[in-house]
């Protein structure tokens, strides 16, 4: 294969890997935030010294009100900036309409900054409000590339079902182990989840697959240490 070729398909494959990767990469972080608190809540009540139904009943809880919380947080996030992005092209698309001279004088200045001369600017501007001067606008000025981008509900289902995700294979793990077993089966199963997790993510950021898992493991590990910790000893107290 030519050394062209070679470049050609390796420029695809990068594209095709990021598209991949827009999707991907959120719900992987969203699994992430569900693999530690879940496990390390049952932990934390398993130490105290629980009851099995106790235990189970808290890992479900939580794996739900985490899903929720994850939810309710993304959802209002997301539906102020629809909120924003919306005021923004009201006001630009009534600039287009009332102020066309002045708008057209922002994108040229624009187009300067950017290394063209005046004369070529001017002229690149004029073109590009031609084609589709909202779109134009709203992209060399705002940097919005859609009309609406934000999507509330789509990100809060999209933020409590990959939190569920993660939350999930350890509170399962737990559910089905001996009463005498599930503080090490919860521990166990999330720090593999947490390990996959974190090689996932870190292959998607590129970085190095070992580094991104054993910071992962490493952080979850810390969380159910000291849960296990705060069970103990408020399980003796009480």
């Amino acid at each position: 294969m030519s050394r062209s070729k070679r470049t050609k398909q390796s420029h695809r494959e990068s594209h095709a890997e990021l598209g991949t990767t827009g999707w991907l990469r959120p719900l992987v972080l969203g699994a992430e935030d569900g693999i530690v608190p879940t496990p390390a809540l049952v932990i934390g009540v398993a130490a105290a010294g629980a009851t099995s139904s106790t235990i189970i009943s808290t890992g479900f809880a939580g794996l739900v009100a985490g899903a929720l919380s994850m939810a309710v947080g993304e959802y209002v996030s997301v539906a102020a900036q629809r909120d924003s992005e919306q005021a923004d092209i009201g006001r630009e698309r009534w600039e287009l309409e009332h102020l066309p001279e002045e708008e057209l004088a922002e994108l040229t200045s624009i187009l300067v900054r950017r290394g063209m001369t005046p004369e070529v600017a001017r002229i690149a501007a004029e073109q590009m409000t031609a084609h589709d001067a909202l779109a134009t606008h709203l992209r060399e000025e705002l940097a919005l590339h859609e009309v609406i981008v934000a999507r509330p509900w789509l990100a809060a289902f999209s933020s409590a079902a990959s939190f569920s995700i993660g939350a999930l294979f350890p509170v399962v793990a737990v559910s089905v182990s001996p009463h005498d077993l599930r503080i090490a089966t919860a521990a166990i199963s999330t720090l593999v989840v947490l390990a996959v997790a974190g090689a996932i993510g870190a292959r998607l950021g590129r970085s190095r697959v070992l580094t991104g898992a054993a910071r992962l493991v490493a952080g979850g590990a810390v969380a159910m240490i000291v849960t296990w910790a705060v069970g103990r000893v408020f399980g003796a107290v009480v």
